[in-house]
């Protein structure tokens, strides 16, 4: 995979990591601003040019790039040159489109003031049935756990390149930190998820 998509908000922490892919690859690092339609013609054009070392473009806070921008940049993601690297960075997975998601390899940078659910309890959920997963999720009366287990769902599921219900997690998150009743929110997500 040539795209990688680093999730946190540790400044420090992000740049470690971009610095360390570069390392990895032995690629020039190389930040591109990426907003608006005429910036992703702008990297179009800059790319296009045959790479003669390898390179590390980095785009931050891609949430904040719009969606017509997001959509032509896609292409970049799925026909990415041999000596091309993409490294982008989000403070949350749930702000970025699932197609830009699906498209990259996610990299969770740890902040130390967060305790993310472990991959133990993900797998238990996943195995259970219907009736348990319910009873599982009536359990989650904290909105800030309820954000952190489905976080780790969706960081789980990645991983594992599961997407069939990156959408309906997603929607669930966003509908979590909107303020939505925690427990609807859940119920409705444990019903849907197939």
């Amino acid at each position: 995979m040539q795209a990688y998509l680093l999730v946190g908000q540790e400044i420090n922490n992000l740049q470690l990591t971009i610095n360390n892919l570069a390392e990895k690859f032995n690629a020039k690092i190389m930040e591109y601003p990426l907003i608006t339609i005429e910036d992703v013609r702008g990297l179009n054009k800059l790319i296009r040019l045959t790479l003669t070392e390898p390179t590390s473009i980095v785009v931050k806070n891609i949430h904040k790039t719009g969606i017509e921008a997001l959509n032509a940049f896609l292409k970049n993601l799925e026909e990415p040159q041999a000596n091309l690297y993409f490294v982008l960075t989000t403070p949350s997975i749930r702000k970025v489109l699932p197609t830009i998601v699906s498209r990259c390899q996610i990299i969770k940078i740890v902040n130390d003031k967060s305790q993310i659910t472990n991959g133990k309890e993900i797998k238990e959920f996943l195995d259970m049935n219907i009736q348990q997963k319910i009873a599982f999720s009536d359990k989650i009366k904290d909105r800030n756990k309820a954000i952190e287990f489905v976080e780790s769902l969706i960081f789980f599921l990645h991983d594992k390149r599961d997407f069939k219900n990156m959408e309906l997690l997603i929607k669930t998150l966003t509908g979590l930190k909107a303020n939505g009743n925690v427990n609807l929110q859940l119920s409705n997500f444990v019903i849907q998820y197939v």
